[in-house]
């Protein structure tokens, strides 16, 4: 592929803004058929969504330009500055902000609203990556027991913890947005790439395993009873030493901890995000014009579309406003009505296409710094990805997490364009870094 060095695409991988562009357009359309309007057919129309849409799309068009317009070595200079004013920001809205359904955390500007927790995705992925380049994660292959020696190997990745944690707390705690804090999760991944112990990742799904079951089993004495037996029958398989009991105590503390940490959490949730985990668990009975009626209108949708669909804005379930939040949380539900399987499928491949060229570009990075960016936003995509179907087909509960590039919002679209071109801009720089 030729490259013109007198353009602003210079270097700039050309098949992922191309994946991008088909990507906001397809989510545009499918925006205008969510919230068709026989009065106002007229795509362009600014006074409804499908036409503020396209505003939102013109303001992510100019801020791709500008982010290739400005010098690489400006994102990894200001990525601290980034996180800190994002922090701010994020801080600042519970005095400033606007409440949008029980949660402050809007800017008003105008007719315009803007949500800074979408922004700070990109912030924690620039602070991540700039750490991380800086620092190299020890990771101890043999379990020690010697706090000095945990402290020793393991402290860089606690900062690097740290740096995940804190907007996940701020914007969960504070401004309630669980959808948008658990994002951050996402970004444990990338520690992995760089080097933290597959350990950790077996403790982290055994975790989310025994979090589920925590979730089913609503006698919580009798589940402690139970690990404590499983931990002592593990002696039957190990050296029978003081180390072997040492550990054995631990991973039992450790699973008592989990268990009773699920159980605190899910006592202190909201009710409503406690209904939408009985629902997913399909605990008691559900109630389909209440806790049950988005998840199952929105399978009647998706359903409904059949192998081909029922045809562009001929949505009966999308037209008639069946399915709730059907141009933002549930916009996948319009593309499996009106473009059915294989409509939804290309949705999907696209998506998938764009992430793992995400992930092939970061391998060829030459900087830690752009190789770990990379990886970020290829997890941050694929979460919002797999959470977002997930909820809508009812494999997951309902958080309120948008589809990357196709649901309805500008802060949404602005911040995975920022995300996603600061990559690009840092790929068509590989070249100038020397190894």
């Amino acid at each position: 592929m030729s490259r013109d060095q007198n353009t602003i695409f210079a270097g700039a991988d050309r098949l992922t803004i191309l994946t991008y562009m088909l990507l906001v357009v397809l989510g545009w359309l499918n925006i205008y058929a969510a919230v068709y309007n026989e009065e106002h057919q007229n795509i362009f129309d600014t006074t409804q969504k499908y036409g503020k849409q396209l505003i939102w799309i013109g303001g992510s068009t100019i801020i791709a330009i500008c982010i290739l317009l400005i010098d690489a070595n400006f994102y990894t200079a200001f990525s601290y500055g980034f996180y800190g004013f994002l922090i701010a920001a994020n801080i600042l809205v519970l005095f400033l902000g606007r409440e949008v359904k029980g949660s402050k955390s809007w800017f008003r500007f105008g007719d315009v609203g803007i949500q800074p927790a979408e922004f700070m995705k990109f912030a924690a992925n620039l602070a991540l990556a700039k750490f991380l380049s800086n620092s190299t994660i020890v990771v101890n292959q043999r379990f020690r027991l010697r706090l000095k020696d945990l402290i020793k190997n393991y402290k860089n990745t606690f900062y690097a913890l740290v740096i995940i944690v804190i907007p996940l707390i701020i914007i969960k705690i504070l401004q309630d947005e669980t959808g948008l804090a658990i994002v951050f999760i996402a970004f444990v991944i990338v520690l992995y790439r760089e080097g933290l112990s597959v350990n950790f990742l077996i403790f982290g799904i055994l975790a989310a395993i025994l979090f589920v079951i925590a979730l089913v089993v609503t006698q919580i004495t009798t589940l402690l009873i139970v690990l404590a037996v499983i931990s002592s029958a593990a002696f039957l398989f190990i050296p029978r030493n003081r180390k072997s009991l040492i550990v054995v105590a631990l991973v039992y503390m450790a699973s008592a901890g989990v268990v009773l940490g699920t159980n605190y959490v899910y006592n202190h949730l909201e009710p409503h995000q406690k209904v939408r985990i009985d629902v997913l668990l399909g605990r008691g009975t559900v109630d389909l014009k209440k806790e049950g009626y988005n998840v199952n209108q929105a399978k009647i949708a998706i359903g409904s579309g059949g192998f081909i669909g029922k045809g562009y804005l001929q949505g009966t379930q999308t037209k008639y406003d069946f399915v709730p939040e059907q141009d933002t949380d549930f916009i996948f539900c319009t593309v499996g009505e009106e473009w059915g399987f294989l409509g939804s499928t290309g949705v999907i491949f696209l998506e998938l296409f764009l992430i793992l060229r995400v992930i092939f570009l970061a391998e060829r990075q030459r900087s830690d710094f752009s190789r770990i960016y990379g990886y970020g936003v290829a997890v941050i995509l694929f979460f919002h990805l797999a959470v977002n179907i997930g909820m809508t087909i009812g494999l997951m509960p309902v958080i309120g997490i948008p589809l990357p590039f196709f649901s309805y919002g500008g802060s949404s679209l602005w911040a995975f364009t920022i995300l996603l071109f600061i990559f690009i801009k840092l790929d068509a720089n590989r070249l100038l870094i020397l190894r």
